[in-house]
């Protein structure tokens, strides 16, 4: 599938925030116990197997379950991110790559996260995106999906100081959800809160869903 104009001003615009995102939200984990808890429970289900994180930012979500004993891999959009998190996480591997067509073989994951990585993804991107994560996941491989609750869509034209032009996508629980029944995956939690102090002032939602084990799919 060819990427979009829209993945190209995604990956500017976090190339340009890089350093700062890094300052700003590297350690959100520190004051995220609900985040910790789900990690927790995906790092379970892998059951010792490689766990991918899927646009992982700054390497700061793939760092937590490498600390842990966990083989991880991060793929995300943007190279200065990817260069930050090989820096600063050395116990995880990191490529380079696009939500629509990851750089890992077929059922090469045990587990997967995508925490606030959809939201950048158009409509009628969603449903490949999770097609594609699930062709990288073991059959009956879990996936947790993070993402802001609602229906607008927030444009930055400014972030940090820098000039971008990057649009978030709140989403809904239900279709989200219905999403991912129809590329292959059982939801088996779901879990919403509100913001903490900490971050921007919006509900989140998290999905932990199953890789469907149908022989069509491997």
């Amino acid at each position: 599938m060819p990427q979009s104009a829209g993945h190209g001003r995604v990956r500017a615009g976090y190339d340009a925030v890089a350093q700062e995102y890094r300052r700003r939200i590297g350690g959100e984990l520190a004051h995220k116990p609900v985040d910790r808890a789900l990690l927790g429970v995906v790092l379970e289900e892998a059951r010792g197997g490689p766990v991918a994180d899927l646009g992982y930012g700054p390497g700061h979500v793939a760092g937590w379950p490498a600390e842990r004993g966990a083989a991880v891999v991060g793929i995300d959009l943007s190279p200065a991110m990817v260069e930050i998190a090989r820096r600063d996480h050395p116990g995880a591997e990191f490529r380079e790559g696009d939500l629509l067509r990851l750089p890992a073989v077929d059922g090469e994951f045990a587990a997967a996260v995508a925490l606030y990585s959809v939201i950048h993804l158009e409509p009628d991107e969603l449903r490949p995106a999770f097609e594609e994560m699930g062709r990288v996941l073991r059959p009956s491989g879990t996936l947790l999906v993070s993402f802001h609750l609602g229906t607008e869509v927030r444009r930055l034209d400014e972030w940090w100081g820098h000039p971008v032009s990057v649009d978030f996508h709140f989403l809904e629980s239900e279709r989200v959800a219905a999403l991912l029944e129809e590329a292959g995956f059982t939801v088996e939690a779901r879990l919403e809160r509100a913001g903490l102090p900490e971050e921007a002032a919006t509900r989140r939602g998290y999905l932990l869903a199953r890789r469907e084990a149908r022989p069509d799919r491997g």
